[in-house]
């Protein structure tokens, strides 16, 4: 009887620390609760609709048309200026940025503090996508009204491959349904060594004019937005080794002279982040790892998009 005793007693004890963890997980981390994506066959993948979390204490809010932006009305009431952010997941902010804190917000409320008005701002985004993935869902969902379309892409989207659906309920980043424990969730992302599916490698070995391609999706988005009335900003930042000597390497300064040729040939507004990174005294603080844009990085991009958007108020 003592023997079973003391196995319950451990049984016990083994139980509670697994309740205490399970509960630690998904109460200070969001673990068991991630995002959850869905295949499309045009965009590739997107945000499932109609989701809350949050991750790390951190708030993420995706409305019914897979934006990480509260719900909205098809068109702008009548009064309120509609900006539509399009970007990946420097637009997007991921788990580490909480909702008050993305760019579409600080943009809103920064707009909305300079001109006395509300403004939507629309976030149309998710993790890597580029032009091509961007242009699909603007064809499949339409511009909301939107009176200008602040397209953020980084140095790397110029070389983005065609959307896919592979990843999708495949790669650990990509679930298509929530994990049975925020433990199992965990021990996936943090424990286990990360595997891409296999056919992942022939999508990126892309042949052709891989440039060619995001370009045109970027040229796509510029007309189809002038087809429905509405204007395009186009934005790009850097990689945060780009920054200083000796800058951006040979392929990517060509790409980008064929991105600056298409803006001019297109009359279409373009900010270079590159040259306005470098003018700060410490460029490296606007940014939380190789590619993402830190609290500062997310403050002086918002300032210069406002900045640009501001001086051409009287055409939007």
């Amino acid at each position: 009887m003592g023997q079973i005793k003391i196995l319950l007693l451990i049984g016990a004890i083994a139980l509670s620390l697994f309740t205490f963890f399970e509960l630690a997980l998904r109460w200070f981390f969001g673990f068991g609760k991630p995002l959850i994506y869905q295949a499309d066959p045009e965009i590739g993948y997107l945000l499932a609709p109609s989701q809350t979390t949050r991750r790390f204490g951190n708030r993420i809010t995706i409305n019914r048309y897979s934006m990480r932006s509260a719900e909205i009305r098809d068109e702008p009431e009548p009064g309120i200026k509609r900006i539509l952010l399009l970007g990946d997941s420097i637009a997007n902010g991921g788990w580490w940025t909480d909702q008050e804190q993305i760019l579409s917000t600080l943009i809103g409320n920064k707009l909305k503090e300079e001109r006395g008005k509300p403004v939507e701002v629309l976030n149309i985004s998710a993790n890597s996508w580029c032009p091509r993935n961007e242009i699909a869902y603007v064809r499949k969902y339409g511009t909301f009204g939107s009176q200008w379309i602040i397209l953020l892409i980084n140095t790397d989207d110029l070389f983005g491959t065609a959307p896919t659906s592979i990843p999708v309920g495949r790669d650990r980043f990509y679930p298509n349904q929530y994990p049975p424990l925020g433990i199992v969730e965990a021990f996936t992302r943090f424990v286990l060594p990360y595997e891409s599916p296999p056919e992942m490698a022939e999508v990126r070995a892309e042949k052709g004019d891989r440039v060619g391609f995001n370009l045109q999706a970027i040229q796509d988005i510029h007309t189809y937005a002038q087809e429905h009335q509405a204007q395009v900003l186009l934005a790009m930042t850097p990689l945060k080794r780009e920054l200083g000597e000796p800058g951006p390497r040979d392929y990517e300064w060509k790409a980008r002279k064929r991105l600056l040729a298409l803006t001019e040939a297109a009359q279409m507004p373009y900010i270079d982040f590159l040259p306005i990174f470098n003018a700060q005294d410490t460029p490296e603080t606007l940014y939380r790892d190789h590619i993402h844009l830190s609290p500062l990085g997310y403050q002086l991009v918002t300032e210069t998009l406002c900045s640009q958007n501001e001086t051409r108020k009287s055409s939007a």
